[in-house]
């Protein structure tokens, strides 16, 4: 029986600011890879061993990047719509009764989005190992053999060994240690928590009715109800968020007398840092990681990552700079994992930067902000071939379209027509009107916004071909 992938893909990625952001997370970014690492995981999941049609639970604001993500590397799969963020225990359940609805003696691997495992051999090779544990009802986690006492990772002291598959009783999880602590793990035998898991659907839920009865009810009631939007399976809102928020860890793993965990020493990264990048990423003699457009003269074991424009160092080493079109981070490497307290700030200020992109993906394409003022706003807009965006009209702005290629079809109130390059046209306020775009090639505008308000919630929709009724 092939074993059903869930993928959970409902993280923000905030650590790794301001590159990961929660319009764009990290699992749909790519690090020293021409895929998102979101495109790396599901590829991970294609050999035969694996039903090739893998189950994503995901952020309801997220279901066109991931959609897009998976049509580029032609996978097919199940997605899943979160209403609201319940952490990983709910999640993992919906996924569980998904799985059970395919197929009620499924066996399911558990896998976050956004991690790192370049060995896919290694990899498929544990889990054919670890699979033959699954019907003595273990929920089985990965451990990670470490080779560093690292202080970002929970661990786990691996007990006696169950049976025929190599997976030994959990005696004991632990929290993430100080590093006097974490080498003393290591000395003593504990494994990463990788958080990544394998185990037959039922022998779950089974769990869950006596650990955590309030969640599984909750989101079995979610699912239940849940309703088909495009290619996309919604969770009732309702239910869904009634379930508590909770982790898997904390609800079942460190509560269950199943636990069990199967030690790999294949290479991984949760990719939680820009530490952690550069870790995993190719580094020159000097011990420096570029991404982007940098130039780094007399210093050592550096990260730059900069979109967009040039960014130099000089004479400094161990430090991360992260430049983008809007933000700019520095920071010691050593100091990394605290970009997420930097966010936490920024959001309690009021800042749009901590969790919008200057870049926003919508199901027809996409746009970019390029300036603004209290009065005006000037976007990119790219779409692409086959997009439309929704019939709408706005109560406080309005818009000029400068068409730099490709021939969009404009509706403004009765009026529908094709433009050519170079051409424009207004939009007054209060106008009912529409873009689209019929041909081969992507359509790229210049929108200028003027008004008293220019928030994305200004949207009156009236038609839409993708069915959203917010500004998502």
């Amino acid at each position: 029986m092939a074993i059903i992938p869930v993928i959970l893909s409902g993280g923000s990625g905030t650590r790794l600011w301001p590159l990961s952001r929660d319009s764009k997370p990290k699992q749909f970014l790519s690090f020293g890879s021409e895929h998102s690492l979101i495109q790396e995981t599901a590829l991970r999941c294609q050999s035969e061993i694996f039903d090739p049609r893998p189950i994503f639970v995901c952020a309801e604001s997220h279901r066109f990047l991931i959609a897009e993500d998976l049509r580029n590397i032609g996978v097919t799969a199940d997605i899943l719509l979160e209403p609201a963020r319940r952490n990983s225990c709910a999640a993992i359940t919906a996924g569980c009764l998904s799985a059970i609805a395919r197929n009620p003696e499924a066996v399911v691997l558990i896998l976050a989005a956004d991690h790192q495992i370049p060995d896919i051999a290694a990899f498929s090779k544990a889990v054919s190992q670890a699979v033959k544990d699954a019907d003595t009802g273990h929920l089985t986690t990965f451990g990670i053999k470490p080779i560093k006492p690292a202080t970002g990772y929970g661990y786990i002291l691996p007990g006696d060994e169950i049976s025929r598959g190599g997976c030994y009783k959990v005696d004991k999880f632990v929290e993430k240690p100080d590093q006097k602590t974490a080498e003393q793990y290591i000395q003593d035998g504990y494994l990463w928590n990788s958080g990544n898991f394998l185990f037959k659907a039922q022998s779950f839920i089974d769990e869950m009715i006596i650990l955590a009865p309030e969640i599984l009810d909750t989101v079995k009631e979610a699912h239940e109800n849940a309703e088909s939007d495009l290619d996309f399976l919604r969770l009732e809102k309702g239910a869904f968020e009634r379930s508590p928020s909770i982790s898997v860890d904390y609800a079942i793993m460190e509560q269950t007398k199943k636990a069990a965990v199967f030690p790999v020493d294949y290479l991984w990264s949760d990719v939680g840092s820009w530490e952690a990048v550069w870790e995993v990423s190719d580094k020159s003699d000097a011990g420096n990681v570029i991404i982007g457009d940098a130039e780094i003269v007399d210093g050592r074991n550096n990260i730059v990552h900069s979109v967009g424009k040039l960014t130099t160092l000089v004479g400094v080493d161990d430090v991360a700079v992260i430049t983008t079109s809007d933000a700019v981070l520095v920071t010691s490497k050593s100091q990394a994992e605290n970009v997420k307290k930097l966010v936490t700030s920024l959001q309690d200020n009021g800042r749009v930067e901590a969790n919008e992109a200057l870049k926003i993906f919508r199901p027809w394409g996409n746009y970019e902000r390029l300036d603004m003022d209290d009065q005006y706003q000037v976007k990119r807009i790219v779409i692409t071939p086959g997009g439309v965006l929704s019939l709408q009209k706005h109560r406080h702005r309005s818009e000029h379209w400068v068409v730099v290629s490709g021939n969009p079809e404009v509706t403004i109130n009765d009026d529908v027509r094709i433009l050519e390059p170079n051409q424009s046209v207004y939009v007054p306020l209060g106008a009912v009107h529409r873009l689209a775009n019929h041909g081969k090639e992507p359509v790229v505008l210049i929108e200028v916004q003027t008004g008293d308000y220019l928030g994305e919630d200004d949207i009156i929709r009236l038609e839409d071909v993708y069915n959203r009724n917010s500004d998502s």
